[in-house]
């Protein structure tokens, strides 16, 4: 990488590092262009030259931290020796992610991440393909085996993770006080009898 390059690279991890904490530390509303620059000790130009606009640094840092909550999703099932332990892997990993890095996951739970998403569906999904895919092959390799039931790939998805991310949204923003180990240990039996052939 030459210093030129070296440099650039630099500046976008400064930009996406500000932008959440500045999210973190002010929500939506505090997403602007001198408060994303002055966090991030880059001038707007760079802001401009590397993501095209806060909406565009604000979608880089939705994929950074998506591709980092489904890598860690992936080794958690790639390291999983059946179905069961699968589903209860996914489960322990994503309510973990979301304690660890929480203001992350704010964001990533957040309406705005919704709005955007809803926007840009197709390109995030795009985005996240190579990540994506090894979690579809993982549960189509076991519903072929008859170790899951023969629903639809969305289907499975929303009965594994759709409890996670309801609980995860309440925690994160405060809505209730539930203790995510206890529900680490109850979840995934309850997910995975909704799964079972």
């Amino acid at each position: 990488m030459s210093p030129k390059q070296l440099r650039g690279a630099e500046t976008v991890d400064r930009l996406l590092d500000a932008a959440l904490r500045v999210y973190a530390d002010a929500g939506e509303q505090g997403i602007t262009v001198s408060s994303l620059t002055r966090t991030g000790g880059a001038s707007p130009g760079s802001l401009y030259h590397h993501f095209g606009s806060v909406d565009g640094l604000m979608q880089a840092l939705l994929l950074r931290w998506l591709g980092r909550l489904l890598d860690e999703l992936t080794a958690a099932l790639e390291r999983s020796r059946t179905p069961r332990s699968g589903i209860r892997a996914v489960v322990e990993t994503y309510l973990r992610f979301i304690q660890e890095h929480p203001d992350a996951s704010r964001l990533l739970h957040s309406s705005y991440a919704d709005r955007l998403g809803m926007a840009h569906a197709r390109q995030l999904r795009d985005a996240q393909e190579a990540r994506l895919s090894p979690l579809t092959e993982w549960m189509r390799q076991h519903v072929d085996s008859g170790a899951i039931a023969p629903l639809p790939t969305p289907l499975i998805e929303a009965l594994v993770l759709g409890p996670v991310i309801g609980l995860a949204r309440g925690w994160l923003s405060g809505a209730h006080e539930t203790d995510l180990e206890h529900a680490a240990r109850v979840l995934p039996e309850r997910i995975w009898r909704s799964l079972k052939p």
